[in-house]
């Protein structure tokens, strides 16, 4: 993300352009974009009034509703977030540098799981390579693994990346038998494109 960062001024922004880029229906509100994003609120409301500015998103009304609890009612509550501007002169040119270009070197994805278990196989597809109708986007194979820390590395990831990933969590033996038996699942992903950054395990 260096070159992005020189080019846009800072990570949080591309983080932020990124997830509405990503979620272009949803209308956020600056806690939600904060949450999402992992930047702070106070940069949240720098960035955002900027990219109001230049027309990258607009302000929308919607309404919320809280759910029942006991003993109280759910209620509607009309409040005003933001959204892509979909009609953003330059929109389609940064989707294609924001979207397409690679969010993170797979050589830094695979530092990241260093210390989530003895890995045997990582494998990307969906939106590290760009293929959006995949089954998941990462496939993470190994023993001991630490399921709490792989789950919190993803969260930063999705982060980073401005989408909320999909993605699966097996250990070397139940792989190996789905992949065995020809497991509808497992065989969905290397069927289709993929890349192996982790491969302890020679499958192919």
């Amino acid at each position: 993300m260096d070159i992005l960062s020189k080019l846009f001024g800072s990570a949080g922004r591309i983080k932020i352009m990124r997830l509405f880029l990503f979620n272009p229906d949803i209308v956020f509100e600056n806690k939600d974009i904060h949450a999402r994003s992992k930047v702070s609120p106070e940069q949240v409301r720098r960035e955002v009034a900027l990219l109001r500015s230049i027309g990258f998103i607009k302000k929308k009304a919607f309404v919320k509703l809280r759910p029942a609890t006991s003993g109280k009612k759910a209620l509607k509550k009309h409040i005003s977030g933001w959204v892509l501007n979909e009609s953003f002169r330059l929109l389609i040119p940064l989707q294609n540098l924001l979207i397409h270009v690679d969010p993170l070197k797979k050589e830094e994805i695979t530092h990241r799981f260093a210390h989530c278990g003895r890995l045997k196989l990582v494998v990307l597809s969906g939106v590290f390579i760009q293929e959006m109708d995949s089954r998941v986007d990462m496939l993470i194979v190994g023993d001991s693994l630490r399921k709490r820390v792989i789950e919190h590395v993803m969260r930063i990831i999705e982060a980073e990346i401005g989408k909320e990933l999909s993605y699966a969590i097996l250990d070397t033996k139940e792989f190996l038998y789905r992949f065995g038996i020809y497991d509808k699942f497992v065989r969905d992903i290397f069927d289709y494109p993929h890349e192996k950054i982790v491969d302890k395990l020679g499958v192919f």
